[in-house]
């Protein structure tokens, strides 16, 4: 079936500009009623406005679809609650979020100061978990609900210079892996993107072949359908350039020693054993890994009589 948003209620926070602005626009297209939230600060969170994001909302009402602004901040609870209850007043329901918020505060971890990495971590992470919880009781009302988280290879593989931006971003990704858990039985999917986009983040980083390649509507349509009703939850998907990929955490079959086989010296000495992953897994749970290396331990007990 064709992907369809038709009666359903989106929320897009960071929506005024880049990513957020192109997330908005294509669920709108797809027939959403769109939330438009955007704080409306500065690349580093400083400062406030609401142009942006009534200039989406413009957008969208222009082209005869409906949304609303809201220039709530993500890290207020009070502000996330508040849009929660402008959201139902003006639609009756919320059928989609998605995560979108952020600021860039780079800078090497020797020289950054540590306000500078509990802002970023405030916003990506506390941010994204504070407006998850603020619709997280409608869903499990309506015993449906699409969430999007928004992560990053600066967090999956790392970047230089951007350990709060880094961390945060992984921090996403164990939320959604607990929370795809916690969803499943009231019929709530939650999923991650990982983009690669020119945004108003990364726009002087980069040459004008680079900005055009890496245009934010090259990502949405693979974040919007992590939104559908026919999506899976727990997928995370890396979306750049045209190219969509799965990002997944895998662990290699690994070794199991026992009793005095097992020493610093030992762990040493099988290192290229233990970190081959030919025969690699991809453990469903916390508590699957646990299970696996459990029964390793047994079986290497029971060899040795």
């Amino acid at each position: 079936m064709p992907v369809s948003f038709k009666d359903q209620v989106a929320i897009v926070t960071g929506a005024g500009g880049g990513l957020g602005r192109s997330h908005a626009l294509t669920l709108a297209r797809h027939g959403a009623a769109v939330v438009v939230n955007d704080f409306g600060g500065a690349r580093d969170g400083s400062g406030a406005a609401t142009d942006a994001a009534q200039a989406v909302v413009q957008e969208i009402t222009d082209a005869g679809g409906r949304a609303i602004a809201n220039a709530g901040n993500v890290a207020s609870q009070d502000e996330m609650a508040a849009m929660v209850d402008q959201t139902l007043s003006a639609f009756g329901r919320i059928d989609v979020l998605i995560n979108n918020a952020g600021i860039l505060r780079d800078k090497s971890f020797a020289k950054m100061d540590i306000d500078d990495f509990r802002r970023v971590v405030e916003v990506h992470l506390m941010g994204t978990t504070i407006a998850t919880q603020a619709v997280w009781a409608q869903m499990r009302k309506q015993e449906y609900g699409r969430i999007l988280v928004t992560s990053s290879t600066s967090g999956s593989h790392g970047n230089f210079g951007q350990s709060n931006y880094g961390a945060a971003k992984m921090g996403v990704l164990g939320l959604m892996n607990v929370l795809h858990f916690e969803g499943a039985k009231y019929g709530i999917h939650v999923n991650a993107i990982v983009p690669t986009a020119a945004t108003r983040m990364t726009d002087d980083m980069m040459d004008p072949e680079m900005l055009d390649l890496l245009a934010p509507e090259l990502v949405s349509p693979a974040a919007v359908w992590l939104v559908s009703r026919d999506a899976p939850s727990r997928t995370a998907l890396l979306a750049g350039a045209g190219t969509v990929a799965r990002l997944a955490l895998v662990e290699s079959q690994g070794v199991c020693f026992t009793g005095q086989d097992f020493t610093p010296d030992t762990v040493g000495a099988r290192f290229d054993e233990i970190a081959d992953l030919d025969g690699q897994i991809e453990v469903q749970a916390g508590l699957d890994h646990v299970a696996r290396i459990v029964a390793n331990a047994r079986a290497a007990l029971a060899a040795q009589g």
